[in-house]
């Protein structure tokens, strides 16, 4: 009986892994939202297949969860091209890259994620590679040592970054089109988890949507994890009926995302820099222990959010607290008391 159990239980393991992977696009014209990022690569790829070449290369440059990896595997799509993927932490050494370069196919996309983490030698290596295709492999060592060039099958790189500034100006400004994707409005999040929640087989309304979308910040994946989240709660304590908006709320609530997409995290990061900083300024280091996370979290995941509503601001002088963020704690200002000692 258990073996019975166990063989019935992976088709449908297998069947959730492909339930997952139809969550992603599969064409420029089922990606939601990024429409002028979507026409450009239209346009870029179209010309290559006119001329039967490989497209240029692209940069795909923005957040985290906006999509570049799907946008990635989208170009090999409409390409007709295979795919081959990797990330810049992975490329350590010249020797690494070297490797994956001279196993390329003609035509194939080579997909490179956090291309800003790359190592340097690397990074100069991929210059020639990218311009002439083209790399030079050093052999022996000294004044022994001789350069000898290895031609490449020509390929197009799709490189992603959440931090374009990283990255040197020779690499960047080999791009052939540098694609900057933006947050995502409401309605564009409404229409992702539209999308979504009929490949899940989740029957959302306008309102439970609406809802979703407020609270994910901006972020597609986001709206996808919490539509996740909605499902399970759904199945688990609503006997399998149709999603409420009350029960949206209720799964919402339950891990700790409020009405405006803040977590648990946030608010520990606002709460900190409100209460036991008196609104700031104060140094990034010194919020970040008052909460126990590392300084690069609270920079890179915390602060962008909190900064883009409104919320937090940085100063030269370090981060400070908006009127904004004591109204949404349910703080008074302390210029309304004309010191922060009142608080």
């Amino acid at each position: 009986m258990a073996d019975e159990d166990v063989i019935s239980a992976e088709p449908q393991g297998d069947a959730e892994l492909a339930v997952e992977g139809a969550l992603r696009p599969q064409s420029l014209d089922e990606f939601v939202g990024q429409h002028k990022v979507r026409g450009q690569l239209q346009l870029l790829l179209e010309a290559a297949r006119i001329q039967d070449r490989s497209a240029d290369h692209i940069l795909l440059a923005g957040p985290p969860g906006l999509g570049k990896t799907t946008l990635a595997m989208i170009v090999a799509h409409e390409a007709g091209r295979p795919l081959r993927m990797s990330s810049g932490p992975a490329i350590q050494h010249a020797g690494d890259l070297a490797a994956l370069l001279s196993s390329l196919t003609p035509g194939e996309v080579l997909f490179i994620d956090e291309i800003h983490r790359m190592a340097r030698s690397a990074e100069e290596m991929l210059y020639l590679a990218m311009e002439d295709f083209r790399i030079d492999i050093m052999v022996g060592k000294g004044a022994g040592a001789t350069s000898i060039p290895l031609e490449l099958a020509p390929f197009t790189l799709v490189g992603a970054t959440t931090r374009s500034g990283l990255l040197p100006n020779p690499l960047r400004d080999r791009f052939g089109f540098t694609a900057h994707l933006e947050y995502y409005e409401a309605n564009e999040l409404e229409d992702v988890l539209a999308r979504s929640s009929s490949v899940l087989g989740v029957g959302l309304e306008p309102d439970h949507r609406a809802e979703i979308a407020r609270r994910s910040r901006g972020t597609p994946r986001i709206s996808n994890r919490l539509l996740r989240r909605v499902r399970d709660w759904t199945l688990v304590h609503g006997g399998g009926e149709a999603v409420t908006l009350s029960g949206v709320r209720a799964a919402l609530d339950l891990y700790d995302v409020d009405a405006i997409g803040l977590d648990r995290l946030d608010r520990a990061v606002l709460d900190a820099l409100v209460r036991r900083f008196r609104g700031g300024p104060v140094g990034l280091s010194t919020l970040a222990v008052s909460v126990g996370e590392e300084a690069d979290t609270v920079e890179s995941v915390v602060e962008p959010y909190l900064v883009r509503i409104g919320f937090m601001a940085r100063t030269p002088r370090g981060r400070i607290a908006t009127p904004e963020a004591y109204a949404h704690l349910g703080i008074p200002h302390p210029a309304e008391f004309g010191s922060a000692d009142d608080l």
